[in-house]
């Protein structure tokens, strides 16, 4: 049965990115707002939506391993896996604007989660048997950031609403709506979708004895974030790079700043060492992507490959730990 919601779970979510890319590409035409910012804000909501419920979810209940690997798997998986097949289909490119505020931002937030975990202290963590806490005050902090994020992310958008092009005002877009309409039911898909996915995946995990935390790395990061991979892909592949760029830096803005954050003001989340390790895996990924998109403004097939290849190199790491 679990092999068939994962079936069920994976044609929801297809289909929903379909539909959700097409009906927020005409919003953003219809608004006169440029894509990359329908990206950054509602379509990175929208695919992020499984990662707020599951870590919310497990941090009410106490969960502590699952909310906060759910995010860092997610993070890291968006930033190679997502990024990697979209190079794939076609090379991505990546607008200035992009390179020089929301990428750089991302970084700058994940630097901070990095001290926030390590509880500012690298003698803790050299010890490695120590327990680190990402506090209440730590939770509030990230939430400030989130909203200053969204405050820059709407002003920019409406400074940016003269600056449309000819070219992307004839892109022939649905009605009011009928864009709704899609979005919604896009979006509904998604989350359908990749709540069987999770579901249906961490059950036949738990099946075959593997455990929490690579549960939350592996098998719940990769379900929870198959929203931003089809969407992305699917935007890629419509030749909506912006949307597609933007879907995984604002997923992975709003996995730090709005999951996290939420989550630890539930709760106090403890953490062990690893977590504080895959921060910082997280940090690294995070500079090779920002590297390589500002190298010629695009990142191509080949350093898709090299992305994959590199969470093929994680995801065994954190499988032999």
């Amino acid at each position: 049965m679990e092999y068939l919601m994962l079936i069920l779970g994976f044609l929801l979510l297809i289909k929903g990115a379909d539909l959700f890319v097409d009906g927020s590409s005409s919003v953003a035409k219809i608004l006169k707002i440029p894509t990359i910012i329908i990206g950054l804000t509602v379509v990175a909501f929208g695919t992020s939506m499984p990662e707020l419920s599951v870590s919310a979810t497990a941090a009410i209940k106490g969960n502590n391993d699952l909310a906060v690997s759910n995010v860092l798997g997610s993070n890291i998986f968006n930033l190679l896996v997502v990024l990697g097949c979209c190079a794939l289909v076609q090379p991505v490119r990546a607008k200035w604007s992009l390179l020089r505020k929301e990428l750089p931002f991302s970084i700058f937030i994940t630097l901070i989660l990095l001290l926030l975990n390590s509880d500012f202290s690298i003698a803790k963590v050299w010890k490695e048997d120590q327990v680190f806490v990402l506090g209440r005050w730590s939770g509030i902090l990230l939430l400030a950031l989130f909203v200053v994020f969204l405050f820059a992310t709407v002003r920019s958008a409406l400074k940016s609403r003269d600056e449309i092009t000819a070219d992307e005002e004839d892109y022939k877009m649905m009605g009011p709506l009928k864009s709704g309409i899609y979005i919604v039911i896009g979006l509904a898909g998604i989350i359908w979708g990749g709540d069987l996915v999770v579901d249906s995946a961490t059950s036949i995990a738990v099946d075959f004895g593997l455990s929490q935390t690579f549960i939350g790395l592996s098998i719940v990061a990769l379900g929870t974030s198959l929203p931003e991979l089809v969407t992305s892909m699917v935007a890629a592949g419509k030749g909506e790079n912006d949307l597609a760029v933007g879907n995984v830096v604002g997923s992975n803005i709003f996995n730090i700043l709005l999951i996290l954050g939420v989550s630890s003001v539930i709760t106090p989340i403890k953490l062990d060492v690893t977590a504080v390790y895959d921060t910082l895996i997280l940090v690294a990924a995070s500079i090779i992507v920002y590297i390589a998109a500002i190298s010629k403004h695009e990142i191509k097939k080949t350093e898709g490959a090299l992305f994959l290849l590199a969470y093929l190199a994680f995801f065994i790491y954190v499988l032999l730990r």
